[in-house]
């Protein structure tokens, strides 16, 4: 699993600054400049490789999951669902507080049910704030985690997230931020 195209893109990318976070701007994490299909579909495939997708849903958080989330559900056959950023009232919605390096907000999970098992899949992990929050109230619901599968780790702190999730983070590439450049780890 090379994943060429993917990493020839991450040390193109633009690093902005907001507060004392470095947050890269990527196609896969925000849909700018463009998603190249190459990308995209090498992305896919290396998820699919890696996961283990005996579950009845795929689960992504709005937005930059769901290209990933679709791709994978049209390959693999398996529904996907979206835990979104507005809440619609829906009868058994669930309310979960994410926080990130540089944002808090609501996400709010609708048609998942006790007993499904889910595979999450994301574009990125940093602080591992909104998969914890996400980790946590399926488990509340009493929904089996299955697996997580993220795209790009911009984290040194990988181990201390899955130990306070309960369980392994399978990413594809691993990067940093050093004098204001992408650089793989």
């Amino acid at each position: 699993m090379a994943l060429e195209a993917l990493k020839a893109s991450l040390l193109e990318s633009t690093v902005v600054k907001r507060g004392d976070y470095d947050y890269i701007v990527h196609p896969i994490t925000d849909g700018i400049p463009h998603v190249d299909p190459k990308v995209l579909r090498e992305v896919t495939d290396a998820l699919a490789e890696i996961g283990n997708f005996d579950c009845d849903l795929i689960v992504t958080i709005e937005a930059l999951g769901i290209p990933l989330a679709c791709l994978l559900s049209t390959k693999l056959g398996i529904p996907f669902n979206i835990v979104r950023k507005k809440m619609y009232e829906l009868p058994g919605e669930v309310s979960l507080t994410q926080m990130t390096g540089y944002s808090k907000s609501n996400l709010f999970i609708n048609g998942i049910k006790a007993g499904d098992r889910v595979v999450i899949v994301d574009d990125v992990v940093s602080t591992g704030g909104t998969l914890w929050a996400l980790v946590e109230a399926l488990k509340k619901m009493h929904v089996k985690v299955v697996d997580i599968l993220v795209v790009i780790e911009k984290t040194d702190k990988k181990a201390e997230i899955e130990r306070k999730i309960g369980q392994p983070i399978k990413t594809l590439v691993k990067v940093d931020v050093v004098n204001g450049k992408v650089v793989l780890v």
